[in-house]
């Protein structure tokens, strides 16, 4: 009887199960996977207590396996440019991350697109999300600081813990925060009349509970200038 010899394993995909063998590197691989938005490389060395200078040549030789994709930060810091990494569409999933809710997300989208749904139905429902959300992050904000300062900041956290990776810019009374990063652009790419209604909402329900600030124009990815949030703040 001849012996069958074992699938061997194409070289890509052995590279990438000798990446994952070391135990620095794949901390790391489970930090990338549980964050909701892409992280730099101090962001992860702090986490894991490491030195960045530790942290960097184990992302590199994740990315030349293909484990990691990066993005350059374009927010016009001085010096080398930022780089954030995040996993690869094409990585081996670990379990953490919850498959069947981008399934069962798209199907809901497409329910919600065929049912003919207005977009003002859309953003007042997800302005209910927004006003709960606001109200759990009330409490944590700095009861001193103006009530503008608090709602910019409770704004900030909430999205950053999304994934959106915000950033603020004021000046003189008016405050716009930018959308770095989509955690939901896939489904926003398809959907965006649903999806950014959404988003809308939900921003809309935040700062319209905390207060101290109020949404002059929202900014959905089919805009010139897309993805962002111009607030007018209240005089202190």
């Amino acid at each position: 009887m001849t012996e069958v010899a074992p699938p061997r394993l194409a070289a890509p995909r052995l590279a990438v199960l000798k990446a994952l063998g070391d135990n620095t590197r794949y901390a790391i691989y489970l930090e990338l996977a549980r964050s909701p938005r892409p992280l730099a490389t101090a962001e992860i060395a702090d986490t894991l207590d490491l030195h960045p200078n530790t942290v960097r040549p184990h992302l590199e030789r994740m990315r030349e396996v293909g484990l990691l994709t990066i993005e350059t930060d374009a927010r016009g810091t001085v010096g080398r440019p930022q780089h954030r990494y995040s996993l690869s569409p094409d990585a081996p999933s670990l379990g953490l991350e919850p498959a069947t809710f981008p399934v069962l997300a798209r199907m809901l989208l497409r329910v919600a697109a065929t049912g003919a749904v207005g977009r003002d139905e859309v953003v007042d429902t997800a302005r209910e999300q927004g006003e709960a959300d606001a109200a759990a992050i009330a409490p944590l904000l700095d009861e001193s600081a103006p009530a503008a300062d608090s709602c910019v900041d409770g704004l900030v956290a909430r999205l950053d813990a999304m994934g959106f990776d915000p950033a603020t810019a004021r000046d003189d009374g008016e405050a716009t925060v930018a959308f770095a990063h989509c955690p939901f652009r896939e489904l926003a790419e398809a959907n965006p009349e649903i999806v950014c209604a959404l988003h809308q909402g939900l921003v809309e329900g935040l700062v319209d509970t905390l207060g101290g600030a109020a949404v002059d124009a929202f900014h959905p990815l089919t805009d010139r200038t897309p993805c962002q949030v111009d607030l007018v703040l209240a005089r202190s």
